[in-house]
Parts: structure tokens; C-alpha cells; sequence
């Protein structure tokens, strides 16, 4: 692609900056593999002098992109060539320095860790699907979590994790494909079937992750998509919590989406705010959790899904990845509202792509 068509691309950074705020934070589930993929960075500014990080936009048509390329916007420094790094990017407070405080970068094995649960996912760093003995293996350091996330039903991880839970744990469930519903309450089932027939296991299932966020479904489809979720969990013997989940700042945009959740279940991360340190990470979170309970009208509870720190890539604004940021921030959030969190996430997810700072892979807390 010429640097004409970069330039086009760039013109559109005035309709993001008119589109309400979203949070970014990478998909957790495997990628679609896309071709000739060009990569331009962009910084979105928010009103009042904070910085919201940037999330991907598809602007293959208005860049002049041909049959086959497509474009994706995000925040670096692009060259003539057509390749773009994270590891150019830079935040709108002009901080772009690789962060790592304590010199280590990695995350602290040893270290220990409380909240109400723990995110967890079912590949491995090849993106390959982990088998059963991996996941009991990867437990053993979970047990102190009442709950363990997990975000889809595939790579029979359900049947996996209800074989690993130990003592009173629970799993938060989730059916990630709004177009697969009936597909993954099946497998909910079949799993359930094989794990002693009890649906005791389950703490929630979530329908769908970051949907409105990201600008693939509206309020509508997600309300639709719970209901049709909640008919076909009821008809495979399920009677327990169902949610959509989101981030915060959807959340707080589209109301909405509080009517169809049991409680409200929603992901913010305040390493993507840019003002937050880590000490303060628990108490930025508690607020948050306060607003977005007087959003959806105070009479719901809150559970935030996903939240955490990244012990390794660039900083943004004050946020500074290292581990002892991450040890900082997670025992700040867990000694401020633990008990209404699960951590993001259990291990490192080196399947993913880096995403902006270059942080996407590195959340693991051991």
C-alpha cells in the first residue's frame, strides 16, 4: 500500500475522535488470520486531558486498499514501506518508554495473589489447544481463586476445567459466538453429563465478550443473543446466573445492555486509563464499580469480569507495565474491592498478537 493511502487512513483519526470512548483490550480468543495486513497507529485524546487507548477499525475501502488487504488502526509510527511496530507506539501524554521497574520481565511465579477469581485460557503459547493434564497441571497454583473464567466452549476446555476445580471453586462459564449458541450450550451439557451429571459447578455463563465494545453487535443483537441463551440453558437443566459482558466504558455509553444481565458483569482495566498508577489501581477501581452501579440504576450488583496489569511492554501515559507494578496493582485491587473482581488473567497468552504497548500477552500473574 503507497503512502498516499497511509495518509487517507490517517484523515480518519476525526471520526474517531467524535466516537464515544472504548476501551481496548485484545480478544481473547484466536484471531481471525487476515492477509496483507497494514498496521496504522493512531492516538485517540480524550476530553479533559486523559488518553483511552485505541481500538481497530477495518478501513480497507477508505484507505484504497485492494482485494484481500485490509487495514487496521491503531497507535505507532508507520513507515513508507507499509509496515508498522507496537514497539514504535507511543501514548497522546508522549510516553513510550519500554517499562519494566524491577529489570525482570517476567511475570513473579512465586508471587501470591487473592481476589474473587482468576481469568484462564484454554491455549497454549502456540495457540494450540491445551489438554487436560495441562490444565490440572496449571491449577495447581489456582486453588486459592473461588472463581476461574473462561471465555468459550472450545478445545472441550469446559470438560477440562470442571475435572480440574478444586474444593468449593466454581466456574464462570462463557459462550463466546452469538451465531453458536445452541452449538455451545451442547457442549455446556455434554460436559455437565461427564462431570456427574450437576450444574452445581457453575458460578455464571456469560453470553458473548466485548461485543458493543468493539462495535461487532448493538444493545439489540446482545439482548436478543442473552435471551436465546437463557431458553436453551434452562432447557439443558441450567437455572443459575446469565450475563453479557462488556467493558465499563460500553457499559457506561450503552445502558442498556444493564437489563439483560442478572448483575452487571463488566471488564475495565486501569492500566488503560494512562493516569492511574499502580498503588492506585484499587482505588480508581472501586469507584468505577460505584459509577457504573448508579448507571444501571443501583439495584444490581457488580462484578468486574476482567482487571489486572501487564508485567511487561510500554508504558502508557502513567501506567507503567513491569512485575512490580503488577504485583502492586493487583494486591492494591484485591486489598480495595477483591472480593467484586476476577484477576486477568492466570498465565501469560503468547498466542496473542501484542496489540498496542505491547502488553496483550504479558497480563499473566504467574
Amino acid at each position: 500500500m503507497k503512502l498516499q493511502n497511509i495518509i487517507s487512513t490517517l484523515a480518519l483519526t476525526a471520526a474517531v475522535q467524535g466516537s464515544p470512548v472504548k476501551e481496548y483490550h485484545e480478544k481473547h480468543k484466536h484471531q481471525e488470520h487476515k492477509r496483507d495486513v497494514l498496521t496504522v497507529w493512531v492516538t485517540e485524546v480524550v476530553a479533559g486531558g486523559s488518553t483511552n487507548a485505541p481500538t481497530t477499525t477495518d478501513t480497507q475501502a477508505a484507505a484504497g486498499g485492494s482485494a484481500g488487504e485490509s487495514v487496521e488502526v491503531h497507535t505507532s509510527i508507520v513507515s513508507e514501506g507499509g509496515s508498522a511496530s507496537a514497539g514504535q507506539s507511543g501514548s497522546a501524554t508522549g510516553s513510550s518508554q519500554s517499562a519494566s521497574a524491577s529489570g525482570s520481565s517476567s511475570a513473579d511465579s512465586s508471587a501470591s495473589y487473592s481476589g474473587k477469581g482468576v481469568a484462564y485460557s484454554s491455549y497454549r503459547d502456540d495457540g494450540t489447544c491445551k489438554d487436560a493434564s495441562t490444565v490440572k497441571s496449571d491449577f495447581q497454583k489456582l486453588s486459592g481463586f473461588e472463581l476461574i473464567r473462561i471465555y468459550d466452549t472450545d478445545c472441550d476446555i469446559v470438560n477440562s476445567v470442571l475435572g480440574a476445580l478444586t474444593g468449593s471453586q466454581k466456574l464462570f462459564a462463557g459462550i463466546y459466538y452469538l451465531d453458536k449458541i445452541q452449538d455451545s450450550v451442547d457442549l455446556l451439557a455434554s460436559a455437565v453429563k461427564s462431570n456427574g451429571g450437576s450444574w452445581d459447578k457453575f458460578y455464571t455463563i456469560s453470553v458473548g465478550n466485548e461485543l458493543v465494545n468493539d462495535g461487532k453487535s448493538t444493545v439489540d443483537q446482545i439482548g436478543q443473543a442473552v435471551n436465546q441463551a437463557r431458553s436453551a440453558l434452562k432447557s439443558a437443566g441450567y437455572s443459575g446466573k446469565i450475563v453479557s459482558v462488556d467493558t465499563l466504558t460500553a457499559v457506561k455509553n450503552n445502558p442498556g445492555l444493564c437489563q439483560y444481565s442478572d448483575y452487571v458483569a463488566v471488564n475495565c482495566h486501569p492500566f488503560w486509563d494512562g493516569s492511574v498508577t499502580p498503588d492506585n489501581a484499587g482505588t480508581w477501581l472501586q469507584q468505577q464499580i460505584s459509577d457504573i452501579k448508579t448507571t444501571c440504576g443501583g439495584s444490581k450488583d457488580v462484578l468486574i469480569t476482567e482487571s489486572g496489569w501487564p508485567h511487561q511492554g510500554q508504558a502508557y501515559g502513567k501506567a507503567v507495565p513491569s512485575p512490580a507494578n503488577q504485583k502492586t496493582a493487583v494486591d492494591a485491587i484485591s486489598k480495595s474491592c477483591g472480593e467484586q473482581v476476577i484477576l486477568f488473567d492466570a498465565y501469560d497468552d503468547l498466542w496473542k498478537n501484542g496489540g498496542p504497548y505491547g502488553v496483550e500477552k504479558y497480563w499473566g500473574l504467574y
